[in-house]
């Protein structure tokens, strides 16, 4: 196997041990419970966009390992290891401890992160960047839905 192989296939089973904590704590009886906010996706969209959004980070990453300076690898890498442990926390918060106002600022920092991220990876690969833009995107509508879920569910 080559190098670049065993680089792309560690990167995929980091994003796939992140992406894990939201197979531990579905949604369940009580998000099933709860109103939902205009905009709301079918259920079964959410597997097929995070799928996608996983693989896509998992190549945005093995791009930049593979362009980024050995000396800078570890700094260019950095923001994006950040923003994956946010990402797996935030389903832990959410769906597992039903904090929605804590998966809410989860949500935030992590938007903040994938920012951080999306600058980083700029300076290596265009490509990079551009594969972790649609991560913003729907990391922006999930926080859309976190805090409608918040304000509907539980009104002042």
């Amino acid at each position: 196997m080559s190098r670049s192989l065993a680089v792309f296939l560690g990167w995929l089973l980091l994003v796939a041990i992140a992406a894990s904590s939201g197979i531990v704590t579905p949604p369940g009886d009580w998000y099933a419970a709860l109103e939902k906010p205009p905009l709301t996706p079918p259920n079964w969209l959410f597997p097929t966009a995070w799928t996608l959004l996983y693989l896509a980070m998992a190549v945005a990453a093995w791009r930049v390992t593979r362009v980024a300076p050995v000396a800078e690898r570890r700094r260019a890498l950095t923001p994006f290891v950040a923003q994956l442990l946010a990402n797996a926390l935030w389903s832990i918060l959410f769906f597992g401890l039903n904090w929605m106002v804590v998966g809410l600022l989860d949500l935030l920092a992590l938007w903040g992160l994938i920012v951080w991220t999306l600058m980083t990876f700029r300076r290596y690969s265009t490509l990079a960047f551009a594969l972790m833009l649609p991560y913003l995107v729907w990391v922006s509508f999930a926080a859309y839905l976190n805090a409608a879920l918040l304000v509907l569910n539980f009104p002042a």
